[in-house]
């Protein structure tokens, strides 16, 4: 028989009983009532990507599920340049998940770099970045950067944008 807790046996078996040394500190003679276990639900977020690289990118796009299409090819031919595919990145689309911590997202994603593209983007826990310098948060190189409505139309952005992102 298997019982996880030592206190039970008080209920099952009413002679005496002779506990291991190894059990002896997991018992105790006063009696508690057990305690439920509860468990949580694994955190887990809708992302695309297969975050082979542990680079994550964080968006908002409130009507969509990841990105805009035209969006999403500027940001693949951006990090293609650097070397990178959209399976080495997992892009998370912020607006679908609104509470959520930065804790969260470093416990699931455990990114080495992070791309927050847009002020909107941001966890609402993440204090202290300057735009368009990078910076380490939580070991991870995290560049705070323009949304691509703020990019696509302005060629400085872009030129920002690119500079700091080849220093990502």
């Amino acid at each position: 028989m298997k019982v996880e807790n030592p206190v039970a046996f008080h209920f099952i078996m009413q002679d005496e009983l002779y506990l291991l040394n190894k059990d002896k500190d997991s018992y105790s003679n006063k009696i508690t009532p057990l305690q439920p276990i509860i468990e949580t639900a694994p955190v887990s977020f809708n992302y695309l990507g297969e975050n082979k690289k542990r680079f994550l990118i964080v968006v908002h796009y409130p009507a969509l599920d990841f990105m805009d299409e035209k969006h999403l090819s500027a940001l693949e031919s951006t990090i293609k340049r650097l070397g990178f595919s959209i399976e080495d990145t997992a892009i998370f689309n912020r607006a679908n998940y609104n509470d959520v911590s930065a804790e969260h997202l470093f416990d699931f994603f455990k990114p080495k770099k992070m791309l927050l593209l847009g002020a909107i983007a941001v966890p609402p826990n993440i204090e202290g970045l300057s735009h368009n310098k990078p910076m380490q948060l939580n070991n991870c190189k995290t560049l705070l950067t323009f949304s691509f409505d703020e990019m696509m139309d302005n060629t400085e952005n872009k030129k920002a944008f690119w500079e700091q992102m080849k220093q990502l």
